[in-house]
């Protein structure tokens, strides 16, 4: 068992890293300013990290809670720490504290291609919905909408 801590977080402290892995991860991924807006509405946004036991963020994950549906933006795992688990522990975390939230049911949008992904949603029980077109770019390419029901 890793010694990870999932945290929420409030401030624009953990941001840099965030950041980071984004354009890392994502070819068209988040800008600064939105996720400055995120942090900024609270009311709406969530934002959680994971870090292992030197404290370094490995994963992040945002979300919108809006009335009883969580909206899972974003997820990012650091490459060099896939297949430990980490999506797994920090997706679950995000579902719980949703839940509690008052979300009953989750929904996201995730690249066709993304294979990996694909198999982590499956294992929560998330399932297709339906399809957007030439959602992404860089390569343009189809959004699949998975969703499931709440809680755990």
């Amino acid at each position: 068992m890793q010694d990870w801590i999932v945290e929420s977080i409030t401030s624009s402290v953990d941001l840099e890293s965030i950041i980071e892995l984004n354009q890392a991860l994502f070819s068209n991924g988040w800008t600064r300013q939105m996720y400055l807006k995120d942090l900024e509405n609270r009311q709406v946004s969530r934002m959680y990290v994971l870090r292992d036991s030197d404290k370094s963020v490995t994963a992040f994950c945002s979300c919108w809670l809006i009335y009883d549906e969580v909206q899972i933006n974003n997820i990012a795992v650091l490459p060099s720490h896939r297949n430990l688990g980490i999506g797994t522990t920090l997706l679950r975390h995000v579902l719980r504290e949703a839940a509690k939230g008052g979300a009953r049911r989750a929904i996201l949008e995730v690249r066709r291609s993304n294979r990996i992904a694909l198999r982590l949603y499956e294992r929560f029980g998330f399932r297709w919905q339906g399809t957007r077109g030439g959602y992404y770019c860089n390569p343009q390419e189809d959004a699949l909408v998975l969703c499931r029901d709440m809680p755990l």
